[in-house]
């Protein structure tokens, strides 16, 4: 009798908030890893996750010193487990300027497209008086700008922006705050979903492109649910705003979308995350990355569940980059120098 083989079952452990596990972990994207040998298990936060498992992956987005060392513990016991993501790594993501710092890292790769990116320009200001003092701001940033929380760290709190015409706008505001330059893009933002090697660029609306002339009638601020409104209600005076149909939106060329994602991996060393990328209209060829969140919804993605099953195969059976060759990455987690070797795939 021919002897049975049984192939190797691996467990990834899920911790993640509940209105995230809602979204995320649906009975398609269960069902379908369990068809492809993985187990996903919930992580019990009331309980150590040093007593849980063992777990061949780690998946989560938790945040806290409490859970840093958690994990940190649980991989002295557990070596050869895999963290997506490291929570230093993540950290960085958590402030809206040092964010954006990261795309001066990437080199740019020349392409048939001769499209270039960057980043918006942008300050932080800490003191309440030098928010109405435009003169003092430098970076060549004038109104209309675009006011942010300097914390990004998921909040609703930290959602909230405003849209600023005049110093007047700025009243209610709190530093510390991050302005950005307002760039007209032609109400078309992108999103790029990066799950490990895999890219993928969608076109939503975003905020109207706002002519020059009607600056001059505009002050104060707007929350950005307001200019949505705002624009509904212009929406057939040209001469105030252009509008441009989603349909009508030419698409970034892809080299550069997969270039910026790639960069962004190896220079965030991260494996799950998202970027917005606005066109401006005044060059046309030239992209500004304006946003990056970590883990963001994958679910809106069409097809997210065998995205994210082939990621989770290609992580645990190590074809997937597992520490991006970082000593002092593991260093921190682990306590020791070992380190496993980057096999950072083409995007």
């Amino acid at each position: 009798m021919a002897e049975m083989t049984t192939t190797k079952r691996f467990s990834i452990g899920y911790g993640l908030l509940m209105k995230k596990q809602k979204s995320f972990i649906q009975d398609s994207l269960v069902n379908l890893a369990k068809e492809r040998g993985i187990d996903l298990i919930k992580i019990d936060t009331d309980k150590p996750l040093v007593d849980q498992g063992p777990f061949d992956c780690v998946l989560h987005k938790l945040y806290g010193e409490e859970w840093r060392k958690q994990l940190r513990e649980y991989l002295v016991y557990n070596p050869n487990a895999i963290v997506v993501d490291f929570p230093d790594a993540i950290e960085r993501l958590h402030n809206r300027i040092s964010m954006l710092d990261v795309v001066s890292e990437i080199e740019e790769v020349k392409s048939d497209e001769m499209a270039s990116f960057g980043i918006p320009k942008q300050i932080v200001i800490y003191e309440p008086e030098k928010l109405k003092e435009a003169k003092t701001w430098g970076e060549g940033l004038k109104f209309p700008v675009i006011a942010k929380p300097l914390v990004a760290d998921g909040s609703a709190k930290s959602h909230k922006m405003l849209l600023i015409f005049s110093s007047e706008g700025f009243d209610k505001l709190k530093p510390p705050t991050v302005l950005q330059e307002f760039v007209n893009h032609g109400g078309v933002i992108f999103k790029v979903y990066v799950v490990g090697k895999y890219v993928k660029c969608v076109k939503r609306k975003s905020l109207p492109d706002i002519a020059e002339e009607k600056l001059e009638s505009l002050h104060g601020s707007l929350s950005f649910s307001q200019v949505s409104n705002l624009t509904s209600h212009d929406r057939n005076d040209d001469k105030y705003y252009k509008r441009m149909d989603l349909e009508d939106a030419e698409m970034p060329p892809m080299s550069l979308i997969t270039n910026i994602a790639r960069g962004l991996r190896k220079a965030m060393k991260l494996h799950l995350f998202n970027f917005d990328v606005i066109r401006d209209t005044k060059v046309g060829n030239r992209y500004l990355v304006i946003d990056i969140n970590y883990f963001p919804g994958y679910a809106k993605m069409p097809g997210y569940e065998s995205v994210l099953t082939d990621f989770f195969w290609d992580v645990l059976n190590k074809k997937e980059a597992r520490s991006f060759n970082s000593d002092k990455e593991l260093m921190k987690l682990v306590g020791n120098n070992g380190a496993g070797s980057d096999n950072e795939s083409s995007a």
